[in-house]
């Protein structure tokens, strides 16, 4: 098994532009938010995670040299920064995680019961999605088909009405079968309102082929918490400081 950290963001939100600290190494309880990425996802080899770089790169690389590193040199969407990895995954025949690198409540039974349920289904690509309780953040949505099987990701600004009241909702996490996400991959299409590129348009792209594509609900949507304002980051560090006690 590999990984791709997706490590590339700015953190505008978070005032990169006057400190020019990338997202990723923001600190929280002193350790950047990418440490605790790594820490979780021990179970793969340092030399099979590949962290996707962009802003301010040079000061994630510096800071875990003993990674493999891709560079997204500009921000085009999701499915663009796995494009601009994807030359180390050439011939790897097996299962793929790709995640974010701002993360850091996500824990490593999580993801390893995402693995189990992705290798026991055989399938070609499982989401991590969640069921929001309360109100619905704007988030993409996770579309299903009447027996219950997924039948692909809609982003909240493209749903529809109905589509937005759907719980479900993506974690932004995903395993694949490496082949097959690379085969489809470059098929994707810029975004008519963005231009950007997204991950998010593979699952649906991957049905057509006849591939299986499953969903694994996380049943604590805590731990998909990222970090994009300053708030964010002082919750995080309080959950943390709650879970070491």
């Amino acid at each position: 098994m590999k990984a791709l950290i997706l490590a590339g963001g700015k953190g505008k939100r978070l005032g990169s532009d006057i400190t020019h600290i990338p997202k990723v190494m923001r600190e929280a309880l002193g350790k950047p938010l990418l440490g605790y990425v790594l820490e979780y996802t021990d179970f793969i080899p340092e030399k099979d995670k590949v962290i996707l770089v962009g802003y301010e790169k040079e000061r994630v690389m510096n800071a875990f040299p003993e990674y493999p590193f891709a560079v997204q040199e500009e921000q085009k969407g999701t499915g663009h920064a796995v494009m601009c990895a994807a030359q180390h995954f050439d011939g790897y025949d097996g299962t793929l995680l790709i995640i974010n690198g701002d993360m850091p409540l996500l824990k490593k039974e999580s993801v390893l019961a995402l693995k189990k349920q992705h290798e026991d289904a055989g399938a070609d690509c499982t989401i991590l999605t969640f069921v929001a309780k309360g109100e619905i953040p704007p988030f993409g949505h996770i579309i299903r088909t009447v027996s219950g099987s997924v039948a692909g990701i809609v982003e909240h600004k493209d749903a529809s009405e109905a589509q937005k009241l759907i719980p479900e909702l993506n974690g932004g996490i995903y395993m694949f079968d490496s082949k097959k996400l690379f085969s489809v991959l470059s098929r994707i299409t810029p975004s008519p309102v963005t231009g950007e590129y997204y991950l998010t348009d593979v699952p649906k792209l991957m049905i057509a082929e006849g591939y299986k594509v499953e969903a694994f609900i996380l049943p604590d949507e805590t731990e998909l918490a990222g970090v994009n304002t300053e708030e964010d980051l002082k919750e995080v560090e309080r959950i943390l400081k709650k879970e070491q006690m």
